[in-house]
């Protein structure tokens, strides 16, 4: 065999577990969502909470949500891969629905908070984490203002906890703006990074 017709063996690429997070009001959600309908391969872990459901959130899809007694009873079965209070509400991932997904061979999305990210880096130090964030503090505080999905009290919480969570950035492995108007953007980006992990001579590996 000519040195021109040596074969090697390539890099096996891992199904990734994608960590979005950041701090609330910048986007998470519909960056997910964004992602899911322009058909991008992945299987997206929905979150158990014990808040309240939104206007135009559904059962199942954006949550699942659940009685602090049906939390409490998850905790104590470990069912649950990480888990926290958040604003005054507990919220977790589902153990066997992150470990079903990584064996099917697909990519697995988390929608976690900041807190919660630097958990799973602890617990799986191959996932990938993505830093969603605003242009600047002023845009974060603004877009929280204009939700008006919280009280008084529990906006000045957010915005408190936004900026402490704003200095976290330093855990993650990449960071993008999700600048108003310009989700095809931090979609792209966000494929950008996944693509690019694909290619890693040495691929990321996670067991759970």
């Amino acid at each position: 065999m000519s040195s021109s017709e040596a074969k090697f063996d390539l890099p096996h690429s891992h199904p990734l577990l994608i960590v979005i997070s950041g701090p609330s009001g910048v986007g998470k959600d519909t960056v997910i969502q964004y992602m899911m309908e322009r058909g991008m391969p992945f299987h997206f872990v929905v979150t158990a909470t014990t808040r309240p459901v939104r206007p135009d959130e559904v059962h199942g899809r954006d949550y699942w949500f659940v009685s602090k007694e049906e939390f409490a009873r998850m905790i104590e079965a470990d069912e649950l891969i990480e888990y926290a209070m958040v604003y005054g509400d507990y919220k977790g991932i589902p153990k066997q629905q992150v470990r079903e997904a990584l064996s099917s061979g697909k990519d697995v999305v988390l929608r976690i908070d900041v807190q919660g990210a630097e958990t799973i880096r602890k617990l799986a130090s191959g996932a990938l984490l993505i830093f969603i964030t605003t242009n600047s503090e002023e845009e974060l505080v603004r877009r929280l203002e204009t939700r008006k999905t919280e009280t008084l009290e529990e906006l000045k919480l957010r915005i408190a906890t936004a900026r402490k969570e704003l200095q976290r950035i330093g855990a993650f492995d990449y960071v993008i703006v999700n600048h108003d108007f310009h989700l095809d953007d931090t979609v792209a980006a966000i494929r950008s990074i996944i693509d690019a992990e694909h290619h890693r001579v040495e691929p990321r590996v996670v067991s759970l």
